[in-house]
């Protein structure tokens, strides 16, 4: 018996070491899985002795090859702890860091989708490009600055209008259309020459002094300018826009009468015409001039020209008296002053007096009145050619007494 007891405490005490030996095993398992979840799900936060989370990385299995430790500081790690002056130990304070809403949750501000001002690419601004003339009626279809700028207004014909502009030009109107056409190629990257351009901007300063040639020479300013500030941009011009103003305002500017206002008819008075649009020439050959409902006789002549203002001298139909308008006309486009001028009646300018003979031989003088329109008076006595006589035309005078026709003896 006390061999089987003593056989039996030998297996109950195998038993009781197994089952320790396999608890201790198990705890230990446990506890390997437990360190290696912790840190795999540790999200770097402080732990309560103050130091950062995730400084060390623990694996539950083989890896593939040696890990080496972080050297530095993680990058979820709160700054160091510094020592102030006065003895103390804080942590400094981190700019940027979203703070906890009253739930406990964190919200972090999503960053902006756009990049920053200072890294995208600033637009530029293109030009503004020639305003409407209004266009010029060229008739005579000859090219002239006038219709060279109608024909600069649209930009992609810049290299033809540079072709039928003078090479060597005489005249600032000219010159300043060469400029602007070489700078139009050059801004568009289409050749062009920018040291012409600056040559012809600054020749004819305040010389081209119509209306096409000053907006012409701003605009030419404008893409100098712009050069300068961007010495290799190119950009695309685009034509003005329909609402633009005119760079002409076309209108007859004043009558000139004399100094009184007052015009009669068959008197020569000057219709001064501004901002106008078209060549001179053509407007002298084309244009009519009516004046108080009537066109003026002949043609109306050139007395003056300065810039883009021009006199025109005409002379004044038969009209009645009051005021009168005048117009311009020219290729389908008016131009109207209303009561311009006053139309005074027309002077009486009486004959010269007539001496007669009596038949005592003394002289008589009769003064012929002027008879009023509609009128028929009859010849006077003295006026009527004796029977005996031969008629005879108007004589500036007559001599005192009798005389007859040559040739003729009186008895």
């Amino acid at each position: 018996m006390a061999a089987a007891a003593a056989v039996g405490g030998e297996k109950s005490g195998g038993v009781m070491a197994v089952s320790l030996g396999m608890r201790i095993s198990g705890l230990l398992v446990a506890g390997a899985v437990a360190v290696a979840a912790a840190a795999f799900t540790s999200d770097g936060g402080v732990t309560a002795d103050g130091r950062g989370g995730g400084g060390t990385i623990v694996t539950a299995g083989p890896s593939d090859g040696t890990r080496k430790l972080p050297t530095g500081p993680p990058s979820s790690s709160p700054p160091p702890v510094k020592q102030s002056p006065d003895g103390h130990f804080g942590v400094p304070a981190v700019t940027g860091t979203p703070r906890a809403s009253k739930g406990g949750t964190v919200r972090e501000s999503a960053s902006p989708s756009t990049p920053s001002p200072s890294m995208s690419h600033k637009l530029l601004e293109i030009p503004a490009w020639l305003p409407p003339g209004p266009d010029s009626p060229n008739v005579d279809g000859t090219a002239d600055p006038a219709s060279v700028y109608d024909l600069l207004r649209s930009p992609t014909e810049c290299r033809a209008a540079l072709n039928v502009i003078p090479r060597t030009p005489d005249d600032a109107e000219w010159t300043v259309l060469r400029g602007l056409a070489t700078a139009c190629l050059a801004v568009q990257g289409q050749g062009g020459d920018w040291k012409q351009a600056v040559r012809d901007h600054a020749a004819p300063a305040g010389e081209a002094d119509t209306c096409k040639g000053r907006a012409a020479h701003a605009v030419l300013g404008s893409l100098l300018d712009f050069h300068r500030r961007h010495p290799g941009a190119t950009v695309r011009l685009k034509p003005s826009s329909s609402g633009t103003p005119a760079a002409c305002g076309y209108r007859i500017a004043g009558v000139d009468t004399g100094g009184d206002a007052e015009a009669r008819p068959g008197d020569t008075i000057g219709i001064e015409l501004a901002g106008t649009y078209f060549d001179p020439a053509e407007l002298l050959r084309d244009a009519s001039v009516v004046i108080g409902g009537r066109q003026a006789p002949g043609v109306p002549v050139l007395k003056s020209a300065s810039g883009d203002r021009l006199v025109l001298s005409v002379v004044v139909p038969v009209l009645e008296p009051g005021p009168a308008d005048v117009a311009v006309r020219y290729a389908g486009t008016e131009v109207r002053l209303p009561a311009a001028f006053t139309v005074a009646a027309a002077d009486v300018v009486p004959e010269p007096s007539v001496d007669t003979g009596t038949t005592d031989g003394s002289a008589s003088t009769l003064s012929a009145s002027v008879p009023s329109i509609g009128d028929s008076p009859e010849p006077s006595a003295a006026s009527r050619t004796p029977q005996w006589m031969l008629p005879l035309g108007p004589l500036p005078a007559h001599r005192a007494g009798p005389h007859a026709p040559a040739g003729l003896r009186i008895p």
